[in-house]
């Protein structure tokens, strides 16, 4: 008999996020299936982490409207089943009680069969919502080496940028001292009083170390069933706990300025900033790099098509600076720093500035359009005016950040 296949390791992918920031791009779906980038959507950054490392089997955890994400993984993400590979979603079942999961270790809690059905000596548990490459055998490298129960992995940043984050205080060894949730004043890292250590939200438990803490959270009525607060806080001085500098990472093919790159796009503003990072002429965060692939599903549409090269009357189409997914045709219109998704058409004399354009929108003659990020399917009428008037744009029921970027819910028909 062919004994069978026990991976040393088991990734649970938390993807039950809402995204309340994110509205409207939320509005129909949860936050890691949010598209980015023209043909991604936001799960597929750690799902190829995790699958251009090595590890194959992995269960997405989900939760909230997770119809689109679901239907993504299953379209896009069929690994090797007959070698047992597999990523695979997991609806919230209600296997413990009648309620949704309330926090990300309750999600843990209300899945441990996961766990125990496959008998792994690691596991991983990684957020679904970030933006960042990273090879994850380099982490459990670490976490092996240092004999660690726990290992979080984290990220430097400026110390007046601790009190966004949780942050994570350690010694010279890497193990961790303390851990404080967007503290007034973050202790700095070792041998650097500029940076703090932001945790990415990113664990490699030893198993049965997870399921012990895991069970002991569930049984407190005051907990917040959360990993940072609830798991983490509470194992320091109790359990060998370190810290993975983030910034030490490598992955093949990695140019240099890429190191330590990773984007918490959980507001409009903070997916806007960090879209624009890619349509940069030498972008921080390279999605050409064949040696470490971002993966997505496959659609079968034709090359990206431009048209018209008329001097007279300016009808000339092109783009520049700018991302061009399959499927889009830019008719006698200009397109500057600007990612457009599958199967958008922008038509004649319109003008497109540093914006996100969903699949399937269509933009319609001598419109002008900035700073904006529009859902799938938004049509724009001819002459019709985006992101040059806040006060009109809110008129209209259109989302205006603070920072004047504009935001268009799927499917809204914008008139002139």
């Amino acid at each position: 008999m062919v004994p069978s296949v026990k991976p040393t390791l088991l990734a649970l992918v938390l993807a039950g996020g809402e995204g309340r920031r994110l509205m409207p791009l939320t509005r129909d779906r949860a936050k890691p299936a949010v598209p980015f980038g023209g043909r991604y959507r936001i799960i597929d950054f750690v799902l190829s982490n995790l699958v251009n490392s090595g590890y194959y089997q992995i269960k997405v955890l989900t939760q909230y409207k997770a119809s689109s994400l679901i239907s993504h993984i299953a379209r896009g993400w069929q690994l090797a089943p007959i070698l047992g590979h597999y990523v695979e979603p997991v609806p919230a079942q209600m296997r413990v009680g009648r309620d949704w999961f309330k926090g990300s270790a309750d999600a843990v809690f209300q899945n441990l069969n996961l766990i125990s059905d496959t008998h792994p000596e690691t596991v991983a548990v990684f957020g679904a919502d970030n933006i960042y490459k990273m090879d994850v055998r380099h982490m459990e490298s670490y976490h092996l080496e240092k004999g660690a129960d726990v290992t979080i992995a984290a990220i430097p940043v400026p110390i007046e940028m601790g009190r966004e984050f949780g942050i994570l205080e350690v010694d010279t060894d890497g193990r961790m001292i303390d851990f404080v949730e967007k503290p007034e004043n973050p202790p700095p890292m070792p041998g650097d009083p500029t940076r703090c250590l932001a945790s990415m939200g990113n664990y490699m438990f030893r198993t049965d170390v997870l399921v012990n803490e895991i069970v002991r959270d569930a049984g407190l009525a005051d907990s917040a069933h959360d990993f940072g607060k609830s798991i983490i806080s509470p194992m320091v001085g109790r359990g060998s706990v370190f810290v993975y500098d983030f910034a030490t990472n490598v992955h093949p093919g990695m140019e240099e300025k890429e190191s330590g790159y990773w984007r918490d796009v959980g507001s409009l503003d903070s997916y806007f900033e960090a879209s624009m990072d890619l349509v940069e002429v030498t972008p921080v965060f390279n999605l050409y790099n064949r040696e470490w692939p971002i993966r997505t599903t496959y659609q079968h549409l034709p090359p990206a098509k431009f048209v018209f090269d008329y001097s007279e009357g300016d009808r000339r189409g092109h783009a520049t600076d700018s991302l061009v997914s399959p499927g889009c045709i830019v008719s006698g219109a200009t397109v500057r720093r600007t990612i457009l998704a599958p199967s958008v058409h922008v038509h004649s004399w319109a003008q497109v500035d540093e914006c996100v354009l969903g699949e399937g929108c269509e933009v319609g003659r001598s419109a002008r359009i900035r700073r904006a990020i529009f859902d799938k399917f938004v049509r724009v009428d001819p002459g019709a005016t985006i992101g040059y008037d806040p006060e009109h744009d809110r008129a209209r029921g259109l989302v205006v950040t603070e920072s004047g970027i504009v935001a268009v819910a799927k499917g809204t028909h914008v008139t002139a």
